[in-house]
């Protein structure tokens, strides 16, 4: 079973380049720093691919549009390119974040960043209980806390401290599982729904997520990009489940996401102004995809409603992508590429928007802006 992803955070998490040098053998003095990315299967690059779990991408028809592995899946939850593997290009980074369970995740490879994300992976620990295995946001930054120390031994303590402060973008697109695969999912997921308000919750959540922000800087990071959760009621999934109309999205689902996309707003601005040398950029995932969703045909989209791969009701939104599925033939006309991520088509448009776009999107600056600070 595919791990269900917010739309959302997909966003951010993609954004993730800075200008950089390589140093002390890695390569000249100019080029492009590290690309970290934290989060969950919107911009998974292959982590899961190495866990005993019930979330993975790693079978066809999942990758058939991904030119640098030939059309062959590589763990990533969609047909082509996530946003970080599109926003990294468009900065100039010579190649993808090496997925840190991967075996070639050593040496000077790790100097053009990792990908920590893990699909079904949350804030709360207890997310994702229901695919077995997955990485959350506590065990990825653990591991991040691993890979410092090796950039220290690659390019000694002050080079190290200055490649990751100044040179490298920390993304994290994470959070939508917490609703999806925890709080709405009380009984498969041992979720807290049954004796947690949405208040109480969403508090735990912004709590989580303050101590995991605060870690990562204390490790030295400084530039962050941080996507909010996207519309999750309106995905292939939750229409299907709950038997809508097209152009009908899940109320509670959506109004839990603006709740908890509020309080993470005011959690940035309180850490823009309490962590000295530190800027955190907010990405608007949730506004940037319901535009996308809202006025497809004005994107060049058929559909915002049916899943290009999949299988089960009006939307193909039961059966995650496999190689039983149906499939689209018209890959770029559809926003959603399974029941749960987008298509490559709406990635390229999303990470357009995190990289050049205005403030309605992304704030206080675009990515290119942030890679230049």
């Amino acid at each position: 079973m595919a791990s269900v992803k917010p739309w959302s955070l997909v966003l951010v998490v993609f954004c993730i380049m800075s200008l950089s040098y390589f140093v002390n053998g890695a390569g000249s003095n100019e080029g492009l720093g590290a690309s970290f990315i934290f989060g969950d299967s919107l911009v998974d690059a292959g982590n899961n691919n190495y866990l005993q779990t019930l979330s993975r991408a790693n079978i066809p028809p999942n990758g058939i549009d991904f030119k640098a592995s030939g059309g062959q899946p590589t763990g990533r939850y969609t047909n082509g390119r996530t946003i970080g593997d599109i926003v990294g290009e468009e900065l100039g980074v010579p190649s993808y974040a090496v997925p840190y369970l991967a075996p070639n995740s050593t040496g000077k490879a790790i100097l053009y960043g990792v990908n920590y994300a893990s699909g079904g992976g949350g804030i709360m620990n207890a997310t994702g209980r229901i695919f077995v295995n997955r990485l959350g946001l506590d065990i990825q930054i653990d591991y991040f806390n691993n890979t410092r120390k090796q950039f220290d031994k690659l390019l000694g303590l002050s080079k190290a401290k200055d490649y990751i402060s100044k040179r490298s973008i920390f993304s994290i697109t994470i959070g939508a599982n917490d609703f999806l695969n925890n709080y709405l999912l009380p009984v498969l997921s041992v979720g807290a729904r049954i004796s947690e308000s949405p208040d109480a919750f969403i508090d735990d959540m912004i709590n989580h997520l303050r101590n995991q922000l605060t870690r990562l800087y204390q490790l030295d990071a400084r530039k962050f990009v941080i996507g909010n959760v996207g519309p999750i009621g309106c995905i292939p999934y939750q229409k299907t489940l709950n038997q809508l109309n097209e152009n009908e999205c899940v109320d509670l689902a959506n109004k839990l996401a603006m709740q908890y996309n509020r309080r993470l707003k005011e959690l940035l601005s309180e850490l823009n102004g309490k962590l000295q040398g530190a800027i955190f950029v907010h990405a608007n995932v949730y506004d940037l995809v319901m535009e996308l969703i809202t006025n497809y045909t004005k994107y060049g989209f058929t559909t915002a409603s049916k899943a290009c791969c999949g299988n089960g009701g009006q939307f193909a939104g039961i059966i995650p992508c496999g190689p039983t599925s149906s499939l689209c033939k018209d890959r770029e006309k559809h926003v959603f590429w399974d029941p749960y991520h987008p298509s490559e088509a709406a990635n390229v448009i999303i990470a357009r928007q995190l990289l050049s776009g205005s403030t309605k999107y992304i704030s206080p600056v675009n990515l290119k802006q942030l890679r230049n600070l």
